[in-house]
This record gives C-alpha cells, structure tokens and sequence, in this order.
C-alpha cells in the first residue's frame, strides 16, 4: 500500500465513523434527516456551507482555468470571496426566520410556502433536479481523476470507491452526517490548500519569481484578461464570471437548506465570519497553484490535473496523501450534499406533492432510493463519457443561480413577489441561462450565461409580480410572516404556521426555544 493511499483510506474511515456516530440522533424523523433538527452553531453552518460549496472544481476547474488563462481565473475568486457571507448577510437570518414561520423544512417546500402553489414545486424541482445531478456527475469526475492520479488506480476502479463511500455516510446520518463531515472537510482542505501553496511557492522561488518566470512565458498570463488577452474590456463576460459564486450561492438549494437548519437566526452572524476566513485560506491557492503548474508541470496533457501533478512533484510522499485526503473532501463535501438534496427533492417535493399521506420510512426510503439511482447512473457516465468539470460546474451553477437567486432573495426582502412573479422568473432564469449556454452569448454579444439568465429572471419577478397584485394578491398569514421574518424580535407563537402536512407527520412548529429566550435575532 502506498502512503498517498494510506491517508486517503483513513480519511475515509473517518468520515464513515461520522456517519455512523450520527445515525441515531438523525434519522428518527424528515426534520432530523434532513435538517439536523434545526440545531446546527455558528462553525458548522459555515464550514459545511463553504466546504459544500467549494466542491471538486476547486482542485480541478480552479486549477485548470489558472494553468490555462493565468490571473484572469482570479475573477472567479474574487467573487467566490464573498459569496458565503453574502448569502448569509442578505438571506440566511430571514431565511431561517420565515422557514421557521411557514414550517418549511425543505429549500423548495420554503419557495412553495412563501409562494403558495403546488405549481412553484413542481417548475421548481425538475430544474433543480437537473442541475444538481450535473453538478454531481462533475464531483464524480474529480474524485475519480483525483484518486486514480495520486495513487496510481485505474480511473473506473477509483471512481467506484469515491462513488461508494459518499454513499455510505450519506445514508447512515442524512443531514447531520453531511453536516458534520463537511465541516471535518473543510478543516482538512484549508490544511491540504495552504501546504501546497506553501510547498508550490518554495519550488519556484517565492510569489515575486514566480511572477517573473510566468511573465517570461507569456506576460498576458499576469494580467486579468486571458492568456491572448481575448477578454480585455469583455466586461459582461467578467460581470457573469463575478456574480456565478457570488450571488450565485443564493440560488444553489443545497446551500440554502444550511439557513434552516441554523439553531437560531442569529446564528448567520458569525457564520459570516467563519464562512469569510475560511474562503480566504482556501480560494486563492487554487488558481494560485494552477498558475504555477505552468512553471513545474509544463506542456501536461489535461490541465484539470495540474494540482495533482504539482503536489507529487513538489511534495513529499506523506504530504501528497494528506493533500489527496484534502482534494477528496472538496469532493465529497460537495458531492454528499448535492445527493442528499436530490433525494429531498425526489422525496419530499416531488414525492410529497405528488403523493399525498408518505409517511417518514417511506419518505426517507424514497430519499435514500433516489439519491443511489442517481449516484449509479452519474458513475456509469463519468466512465463511458467523461465531460470537463470546469464546463460542467460553469454550467450547473449558472442555471442554479439565475433561476432561483430572484425567487429567494425576493421572499424575504420584498411583500409584493408573489407566485405568478416566482414561477415565471424560475422559468425565465433557467431557460435565459441555457439559451445564452447555446447561442453563446458570450462570444457573440459579449454577455455571460449567468448575467443573461440573471437579467431574466429578475425582470420577470419584478414585471409578473406587479401586473398580477390584484389577481394574485401574497395570501395574508404569508405576509405576516414575511413582515415578522424582516423584525429583530423573538418569534409570536400566534405567526407560526405550523409544519407542512405533506412534508412530516411531526408535532405543529412552535416558537423555538431561542426565540422565546428572547434572542431578538431575525
């Protein structure tokens, strides 16, 4: 057994040992499968948050596109800075207020609250469906590439082995399970990030050398405007580049579902704090690292793969193991919250709006059923027809963000979005951002798929909303509740509107423990 492999098993041991030290404790009910009973502090939220976030485009996508095009990939990371607090700061408090108010304790079954139609769930689901399995299968794609890479596996055989221990912790704990191991992971990849940026400055010199040699090879890799500086004055194509893991984090349903299972409101304070020091240890050194590569691994075939290369050049064998174990869980932290919201989505919002009285075995089973078939045919794929994680992350999250940022931005910040104003900016979002993907807006009229979708889709919520107020008005208890989630106040037991019935057979919500201490947090 190599070393490299040595550390990748015991950090997979460990994440297993999670999942199962979780299991009583969460799978007793939907809400503590799939909320981690609304309990979760400061820390976890965030480093779940950001690791879930990060995903296994940052070892790869990140990596590639810096080895690729230079400092111009450091668009992606300026607005990937800012994305978790963001989120946090403009929906997380409120967010985590009103779920609590309309009993909502899934992403999509909050939107079908705050927007009463079984028509928002239904529009809403299969897109987010879509995207998310895309943004499984590029998880995949990294972990296989990754593990065969370091440790010398074939690429179907190590694909397998990520494929399997995703799914194991995923099923034993649900959402606590995913909860904690990800804020495990994201320990260990600011550990394995920062070792290798370290390590890759050593090699070649320090930052102010590297930057001389990159210059020697092509002085456009030091500016922010590509390799043949193709993207200088492209402002809509760096708007678009700026706003996908910005912004764009409001819209991902796997990130937002962390706002509801904050213990309280206020919790979302400091997560922001957290969330912020993590992403600056992490981010940077991706791209960083893949600008190196150029200088220590040049003329590689894939340059998705330029991290992996530079960490067995530039590392010891042991190092190199716990930098794998590092890549693994940007991986895996991403790739176990993805299919855990998938199978909520097949289970609960699909599932449970389509058949009515599921009861919590069933409901739970659903889950677990939906989240293996998609793992299997996302591996049968990754085999047969392997595409680019960097396309496939670009992709999935543009759509994600562009359809349902307005949706969920507008619940909580203004009364008047209703639900002919949601459905038709979800509709509008989505398909504005898949049609700038096929007519490439980008090279054609120099406007990003994530900024054309965005445009969409807020027009639409702004434009529908207002010419169906009367039709349409928002339904008075949900009013209250949007009115109450904007106060700085503990929670009136006579606002809560009690959990959806189609969702869980629990007790009736009522006002949580914090809130009626008198925490104020809103």
């Amino acid at each position: 057994m190599t070393v490299e492999l040595f550390f990748v098993l015991v950090y997979f041991a460990i994440v297993i040992g999670i999942g199962i030290a979780v299991t009583k404790t969460s799978s007793k009910d939907r809400e503590g499968y799939l909320l981690g009973g609304r309990r979760l502090g400061a820390p976890v939220t965030a480093l779940r948050m950001q690791s879930t976030s990060m995903s296994g485009y940052m070892f790869l996508g990140a990596g590639g596109l810096g080895y690729s095009q230079g400092y111009y990939s450091m668009w992606y990371a300026l607005g990937d800075l800012g994305g978790g607090v963001i989120s946090l700061s403009v929906i997380g408090r409120r967010m985590r207020k009103l779920s609590h108010l309309l009993g909502a304790i899934t992403s999509l079954g909050y939107l079908e609250r705050r927007y009463p139609s079984i028509w928002t769930r239904l529009v809403a689901a299969p897109i987010a469906l879509i995207c998310i399995f895309l943004y499984v299968l590029a998880q995949l794609l990294a972990g296989g590439q990754g593990l065969a890479s370091v440790t010398g596996m074939d690429l179907n055989v190590a694909l397998i082995v990520a494929v399997s221990v995703i799914l194991i912790y995923t099923f034993l704990g649900g959402y606590l399970a995913v909860a904690y191991t990800g804020f495990f992971q994201a320990i260990i990849m600011v550990i394995g990030m920062l070792w290798i940026v370290i390590a890759t400055l050593q090699h070649v010199g320090g930052l102010t050398s590297g930057h001389e040699q990159l210059g020697a090879l092509n002085q456009n890799l030091l500016t922010m405007w590509g390799a043949e500086g193709q993207y200088f004055g492209e402002w809509g194509v760096i708007i678009g580049a700026l706003l996908i893991f910005s912004i764009g984090y409001m819209g991902y349903p796997h990130v937002n579902v962390g706002h509801m299972s904050m213990r309280r409101p206020s919790i979302a304070r400091k997560a922001g704090l957290y969330a912020t020091g993590f992403n600056l240890l992490f981010i940077p050194g991706a791209y960083l690292v893949g600008m190196m590569g150029l200088l220590i691994v040049p003329n590689i075939d894939n340059p998705e793969l330029a991290i992996f290369e530079v960490a067995q050049t530039v590392l010891p064998s042991f190092a190199v193991g716990i930098v794998m174990a590092a890549i693994m869980a940007a991986i895996m932290s991403t790739a176990d919250s993805l299919l855990l919201q998938a199978g909520t989505i097949a289970s609960q919002d699909l599932g449970g709006t389509l058949l009515r009285n599921l009861s919590e075995k069933t409901a739970v089973n659903i889950s677990r059923a939906v989240i293996l078939v998609l793992a299997i045919v996302g591996l049968i794929i990754a085999i047969i027809q392997p595409p680019g994680v960097f396309d496939i992350v670009v992709f999935a999250t543009s759509v994600l963000g562009a359809a349902f940022v307005p949706a969920y931005v507008c619940a909580v910040w203004w009364k008047k979005a209703n639900t002919p104003g949601a459905i038709a900016s979800i509709l509008a979002g989505a398909a504005g951002a898949v049609a700038a993907q096929l007519f490439d807006t980008a090279g054609s009229i120099g406007l990003d798929p994530m900024g054309f979708g965005i445009i969409a889709s807020v027009l639409a919520i702004i434009v529908v909303s207002l010419a169906t107020q009367k039709s349409h008005p928002v339904p008075p208890r949900v009013l209250a509740a949007v009115e109450e989630s904007m106060r700085v106040a503990p929670i009136p037991k006579h606002l809560v509107i009690g959990q959806d019935e189609r969702l869980s057979t629990q007790r009736p919500v009522t006002a949580d423990r914090d809130s009626r201490a008198g925490d104020g947090a809103s």
